[in-house]
């Protein structure tokens, strides 16, 4: 079974293929009986998406500090 870290990366490469295919052919809100389908917030909410990915990916990543002290 993949790890977490994997699922993770695996999620944001398919939420960014949905995103490129989405802005290679946009399409307008429109309504239906009387609800709407709105491709703006639907795009927002796949950003959103893959702004969370980022940030659990940064989180489990190493890094370094590069400080200086001094007296």
């Amino acid at each position: 079974m993949s790890s977490d870290l994997e699922q993770i990366r695996t999620i944001k490469s398919q939420t960014l293929a949905i995103i490129a295919e989405l802005t290679a052919t946009p399409k307008p809100t429109y309504y239906v009986d009387g609800q709407t389908v709105s491709w703006n917030d639907y795009l927002e909410s796949l950003q959103a998406t893959v702004d969370w990915c980022e940030r659990k990916l940064a989180g489990q990543e190493p890094f370094e500090i590069h400080s200086q002290g001094t007296t």
